[in-house]
C-alpha cells in the first residue's frame, strides 16, 4: 500500500508541478509587449501599449464586476422560481454583458496590435503559434497523466484480503 500510495503521490505532485508552470506562462502572455525582446519595441510603443492595456483592463474588471452581479440575480431568480420572462429578460442582460465584455477586450487587443509594424504582427503571430503548441503539448501530458494515474492498478485493492494487511512482527 505504501508504494502505490507514494506513486500516486509523486504522480500527483507531477501533475501539479505542470499546472504550475502553465499557470506561470499564461500570466507571462499577460504582458507580452514588457516580456519578448524579439518583437524590438520601442520605448514608445510599449508605453502605448501599456497605456491601452491598463485603461482596458480597468474598462474590463468594471464591465466584469457587472456581469457578476447579473449573474447572482439570473441564479437568485432561478433558486426563487421567477417567471419564465423574468428569467429571460435576466438572461439577456446577462448574456449583452458578457457580449460587451468579449468585444472590450477583443478591441482592446486589436487596438494594441495597431500599435505594432507588420514586422512585429508577424513575430507576434508566430510567437502565439509557438505557445499554442507548447499549451497543446503540456496539455497532452497532463491528460496522459491523468490516464496513467487512472489506469494504474491499486494493489492494497486486490488484495485477497479485503486491502488488510499485516503488519510484520
Amino acid at each position: 500500500m505504501i508504494p502505490t500510495l507514494c506513486r500516486r503521490l509523486a504522480a500527483l505532485v507531477f501533475v501539479l508541478a505542470f499546472a504550475a508552470a502553465a499557470s506561470a506562462q499564461q500570466q507571462l502572455n499577460w504582458f507580452w509587449w514588457k516580456s519578448e525582446p524579439t518583437l524590438a519595441l520601442s520605448p514608445e510603443q510599449s508605453t502605448q501599449i501599456d497605456g491601452i492595456f491598463q485603461e482596458g483592463i480597468a474598462q474590463l474588471q468594471k464591465q466584469k464586476d457587472e456581469l457578476d452581479r447579473l449573474e447572482t440575480k439570473l441564479s437568485r431568480l432561478i433558486e426563487t422560481m421567477a417567471t419564465e420572462a423574468e428569467v429571460t429578460h435576466q438572461i439577456d442582460r446577462v448574456e449583452a454583458t458578457r457580449s460587451t465584455l468579449n468585444k472590450t477586450r477583443t478591441l482592446m487587443l486589436l487596438h494594441m496590435r495597431l500599435v505594432l509594424k507588420p514586422e512585429q504582427r508577424l513575430k507576434l503571430n508566430a510567437l502565439r503559434d509557438r505557445r499554442d503548441q507548447e499549451r497543446k503539448a503540456l496539455d497532452q501530458r497532463l491528460q496522459q497523466e491523468r490516464e496513467r494515474l487512472r489506469n494504474s492498478p491499486d494493489t492494497s485493492k486486490s488484495s485477497s484480503d479485503g486491502g488488510a494487511r499485516k503488519r510484520p512482527h
